[in-house]
């Protein structure tokens, strides 16, 4: 092959190859060998070995109870490329114990939650009842002081005392010697009732909240537009007396509902007299939860 020369100096240039293709060839033929020597040795390997290998990467890949099984593989020397199937993880004896341990933790757990909730609750509840005993006692004592004092005017027989989800219910029955009839203005023996009222509340922390309540007769007002003006007009009438002797007004409410809660059923004959009242509640310091245990706990 002709070749050129340098333009400088008189030295002639290095002969182009063309046979760089050989070291391509001679590299595929070489893979292709390693190929093939490796196919061999997969096709002579131990199997009991090949499965501690397999159970070695698995325990790598914290799968350590994994094992892994080939049926009619190339391992066994017998069955085709076609008979080949893929390797399944099976779960061994040892991942079985380790889930069973598992849940049997997991039941544990549970149930000490459980049993945590249970003493939670039971420990809220008996809170709950020494919260309400000890507010009945104090509302049985402001009803003993309340009842010693009317005792001594002879006015016991004038008042009622209930206990419900509100706190202590001072009933004073609104008969003719409280409050004439459609009238609301407070007559000389209502305020000796309230007067025996005034020194068992005034020191509580308690609000105090009266309600006034007509009786269900259809008989028409005349100084007031219904029963409702004529109750609540009864109701703001106790509250400014028990405010003028003493009473702070931030505590006090007041509030009117004609006819619409009894005492007792209309078709008593006494509800007459019975419905036709003044209510003095005083309000319990508990949570709702707890004042709705008041009923019951006080019989």
């Amino acid at each position: 092959m002709p070749t050129r020369k340098k333009r400088h100096g008189g030295h002639d240039e290095e002969h182009e190859s063309h046979e760089r293709w050989l070291i391509t060839y001679a590299d595929m033929l070489t893979l292709l060998m390693v190929l093939f020597i490796v196919l061999f040795a997969m096709s002579q390997v131990d199997k009991k070995k090949f499965a501690e290998l397999a159970q070695g990467l698995a325990s790598g890949f914290g799968a350590k109870s994994v094992t892994f099984n080939a049926q009619s593989s190339i391992m066994d020397g017998r069955g085709s490329d076609s008979s080949v199937l893929p390797m399944m993880p099976n779960v061994s004896p040892q991942l079985s114990n380790s889930t069973g341990a598992q849940t049997a933790g997991a039941t544990a757990n549970d149930a000490a939650a459980k049993a945590a909730v249970a003493a939670a609750e039971r420990a809220t509840a008996t809170k709950q009842a020494a919260d309400v005993a000890r507010e009945i006692d104090n509302l049985k004592k402001v009803q003993e002081e309340i009842t010693a004092a009317l005792k001594a005017k002879n006015l016991d027989k004038s008042v009622l005392f209930s206990i419900d989800q509100r706190g202590l219910v001072v009933t004073v029955v609104t008969s003719s010697v409280v409050f004439a009839g459609d009238r609301a203005d407070l007559l000389r023996p209502g305020q000796e009732i309230l007067d025996a009222v005034v020194p068992a509340i005034r020191a509580l922390p308690n609000s105090i909240e009266v309600d006034g309540h007509t009786n269900q007769l259809p008989v028409p007002t005349v100084n007031y537009p219904s029963a409702w003006e004529l109750s609540t007009a009864r109701a703001s009438t106790v509250v400014r007396y028990l405010i003028g002797h003493g009473m702070a007004a931030d505590r006090m409410s007041a509030a009117g509902f004609a006819g619409t809660r009894p005492l007792i059923p209309p078709s008593d004959p006494r509800s007459v007299t019975m419905n036709r009242r003044v209510d003095i509640v005083v309000l319990s310091t508990l949570p709702p939860d707890e004042r709705a245990l008041l009923p019951a706990a006080a019989k």
